[in-house]
């Protein structure tokens, strides 16, 4: 049986936790936190997620873990058929990882803890944000998904990189990035309707106040 590695507080580990549940494959999860010596066992980096396979391989990297599940079990299918919709499918995909995601990771101390943000900084993570939701505003389709009719990774990895960009926008930078890019709310609540994104939101919720607790002990 797949072992997925991780902790569901995780957006990064839900992104591949959607895409299992979507798939329809049976698996198992360890919880395992960052730097800890169980995820460390699996993944020397220490990262979230860590996935071994049913054939006993030990994985890591959220976009590899993606194109292992997508090649090993190909149905249902999470890329479009073409090609040239495969890519645009991709290029959302890392869109939403460097321009959401990671810009917005940098104020996380500032919401978990009690770190200030350099001013400076607020405005680099503002100016990558925005590159963000202007690419996100000329790519994606919202009809409904991001790539047409058809729920794509690109679709699951928005879901989840959009997670601190909502945490840490509103507080951080006044600015609710879910509402700046037209279609996008109406996408998110189509989102979360799923019985998948209900599931995987559920037991994120139950992990939260052992994650904040593991956070104040081990990274405060």
């Amino acid at each position: 049986m797949i072992t997925l590695h991780g902790f569901p507080f995780s957006n990064y580990h839900n992104i591949v936790k959607h895409a299992l549940l979507a798939k329809g494959l049976d698996f198992e999860e360890h919880i395992a936190y960052p730097g800890s010596e169980a995820l460390l066992a699996v993944n020397p980096l220490g990262k979230v997620p860590a996935m071994t396979t049913a054939a006993g391989t030990v994985l890591s990297e959220t976009t590899v873990l993606l194109e292992y599940l997508e090649e090993k079990y190909p149905e249902p299918a999470l890329y479009p058929a073409d090609p040239e919709e495969r890519a645009k499918t991709r290029r959302l995909m890392k869109l939403s990882e460097l321009y959401l995601e990671l810009p917005a990771r940098r104020l996380l101390p500032a919401v978990l803890g009690s770190a200030v943000i350099p001013e400076a900084t607020l405005e680099e993570v503002r100016a990558a944000l925005q590159r963000g939701v202007t690419g996100l505003t000329a790519l994606a389709a919202f009809s409904p998904y991001l790539c047409g009719d058809q729920c794509t990774l690109a679709d699951i990895y928005l879901r989840y990189a959009l997670a601190i960009p909502r945490l840490a926008g509103p507080s951080k930078l006044d600015w609710d990035i879910v509402s700046a890019v037209p279609g996008l709310r109406e996408w998110d609540v189509m989102m979360a309707g799923s019985e998948i994104a209900k599931r995987v939101d559920a037991d994120q919720a139950a992990n939260a106040d052992e994650f904040m607790a593991y956070v104040k002990k081990h990274m405060g």
